[in-house]
Parts: structure tokens; sequence; C-alpha cells
């Protein structure tokens, strides 16, 4: 299996569990198994790239799938929840704008040859590599989304059974998760908007000039 055909894997896996979610019927059992799907959806995530790294099957295009994956994971599921009823539909709205700007970007700087999470990205300084495109980071990253979305796929079960403690303590706990896992987002493109500007610069002035602008930071 190809790193590209395991990320059509995860996001399918993660239609597969929306879908699961939304179900009318045998609502509880149906939740249980959408959850187990979500976790093979966060578990893909890494799988991909990892398998990209051991076969030396790292392309640009590769790269983008990627990120065209995580954007629709986690747009999937948050706007799942988000109509459901347990988080603000702010959530998913300040994801996909994040996810809009920061695409954005990428795409410019993919036009001056920067793309991906290794020496040709786009990120120059150690900092943002560190926030964004480091291991710890990525691997943080999906751990805390894995458990985000877990915990609201339990939380709709339990709503679904009629379990008490639905509304008190799991709720409160699952919002805690969400913000932290919206904060932990937004944090991690402060560096892709940060050093993307030069390309958004170049780019406004003539199409060639993001090439040189790239030459000059990687000299």
């Amino acid at each position: 299996m190809t790193p590209n055909q395991v990320t059509a894997a995860r996001v399918l896996a993660a239609f597969a569990a929306v879908a699961l979610f939304t179900l009318a019927f045998a609502a509880v059992a149906a939740d249980l198994s959408a959850v187990a799907l979500t976790i093979a959806a966060i578990a893909l995530d890494g799988l991909d790239g990892y398998l990209a790294r051991r076969r030396n099957l790292a392309t640009p295009l590769g790269a983008q799938l990627d990120i065209l994956g995580d954007r629709l994971v986690e747009n999937l599921f948050f706007t799942c929840f988000a109509v459901a009823g347990l988080i603000s539909l702010w959530v998913p709205i300040l994801f996909f704008v994040r996810g809009t700007l920061t695409d954005f970007l990428r795409t410019l700087a993919a036009r001056a040859g920067r793309s991906g999470f290794g020496r040709h990205s786009m990120l120059e300084t150690w900092w943002g590599r560190t926030l964004v495109a480091s291991r710890a980071s990525r691997a943080a990253y999906a751990t805390l989304k894995c458990v985000c979305f877990c915990s609201l796929g339990l939380l709709l079960a339990a709503r679904h059974a009629s379990v008490a403690f639905a509304g008190d303590s799991l709720a409160a706990a699952v919002q805690v998760l969400t913000g932290l896992t919206l904060a932990f987002c937004l944090l991690r493109a402060v560096p892709v908007l940060w050093e993307g500007r030069r390309y958004f610069a170049a780019t406004e002035k003539s199409p060639a000039a993001a090439t040189v602008v790239a030459s000059r930071w990687t000299s």
C-alpha cells in the first residue's frame, strides 16, 4: 500500500465514522463503532508519513495530499459534532478559516519549490519547524485530536443512551479538550502565516519573484 492510498483510507474511515455518528437507529452501537473508526483514521495519519519516509516515497504531491487529508478529517468531525450540539459552531469555522489561510500560503510556497515537512519545507526558522514540522509536535497534535474526537463520540453515545453524567463531568472535560485542540491548532498556524508572508508579497509583485525569494532564503 502506498502512502497516498493510506491517506485515502483514513479519509474514508473518517467519512464512515461520521456516517455512523449520524445514524438514527442502533445509535449507541453505531457511536461505539464510529469511535473505533475514528481511532483508525487518526492512526493512519501517522502511517502514511512513516511509509513515505521508510520506502523513500515522499513527493510534493503526497505532502499536499497528506495536508488535504488532515483538513478533510478535521472539518468532518468538528462539523458533525457542532451539528449535534456538542460544541460551538465557531470551532469548525475557526478550523476551516485557519486551514484555508495556511493552505493558501503553502500553495504559494509550493510554486516556489517549497513543500512538505522536510528540508524543502517552506518553514525556515527553527521555532517554526519545531512547532509545526517536528515529529513531537505532529504526534502531540494527532494524539490531542484523537482524544478529542473519541471523547466527543463517547459523549454522543452517552447522550443517546441517556446516561445521567453525560451532561456534567464528561461534557465539561470534552469542552476543555476541544478548547485545547483548537488552541494548539491555531498556535501551529502562527509560523506558517509568519513565514508564508514572503511568498505572498513576492507573488503579488510577480509570479517569478517567489522563486527568487525562496532561493535567497535558502542560500
